[in-house]
């Protein structure tokens, strides 16, 4: 079972990107991104790629983003 850990602050997505952590994103309390990486960021916008071709770009504020950690 996954434990998440919410990813918050700049430092947070630094270390997802480091440790290339998998993310779930949420937006209106819905999953609209499972089992991403991060691959860049700035203040509004977090990129995710779950594929070769699949990136998505999310919205820093309308979305909450937690980091899957393995029990």
């Amino acid at each position: 079972m996954a434990v998440n850990r919410r990813i918050f602050t700049d430092q947070d997505f630094e270390e997802a990107i480091e440790k290339q952590a998998r993310i779930r994103v949420f937006q209106d309390n819905h999953i609209v991104d499972s089992s991403s990486l991060v691959v860049r960021f700035d203040d509004r916008i977090v990129v995710t790629q779950s594929g070769v071709s699949d990136i998505a770009y999310h919205n820093r504020k309308e979305c909450e983003f937690f980091e899957l950690k393995k029990r």
